[in-house]
């Protein structure tokens, strides 16, 4: 069976996208689904920088890894590879606007993803909370409903 891939874009890459990545590749694993891969991207990645400190204490709270995490930036190929593409915000998906594979969370779960850059550790908290809620919805609405 193919493996189809999930991709999460955010602005900086160092923030949202990359928690979402690490909370979906975890329910993924805990459900055992073995059909879909995620990883995550920028717009306007912060190459060689690192996930954010409370982006990692927030995950680690939840008992999810993301170790060796690098941002990277998001191309055309890397969209083009994907099944389904997540921005963030509407805002970042009007960016995308020829892609058919693009979707928001908004679109998804009914709002957008607040960038905690630059805010102290409950906010991350509270955004690590809203992305693992949007995972599972991702999950039973879109990822299950396409296995092959």
């Amino acid at each position: 069976m193919k493996r189809k891939k999930i991709l999460f874009v955010c602005t900086g890459n160092t923030c949202r996208s990359p928690v979402a990545e690490a909370l979906m590749r975890a329910e993924i694993k805990k459900r055992k689904i073995k059909w879909w891969d995620v990883a995550s991207r920028g717009l306007n990645a912060d190459v060689g920088g690192a996930l954010s400190p409370n982006s990692a204490l927030a995950l680690e709270e939840q008992n999810v890894e993301l170790t060796g995490f690098k941002p990277r930036q998001l191309t055309k190929e890397i969209i083009d590879k994907c099944a389904l593409v997540i921005t963030m915000t509407e805002s970042q998906k009007n960016l995308l606007s020829g892609y058919g594979n693009v979707k928001s969370i908004k679109e998804i779960c009914g709002y957008d993803v607040p960038d905690p850059y630059g805010c102290g550790l409950d906010i991350y908290r509270m955004t690590c909370n809203i992305l693992k809620i949007a995972c599972e919805k991702i999950i039973d609405d879109y990822i299950l409903k396409y296995k092959e």
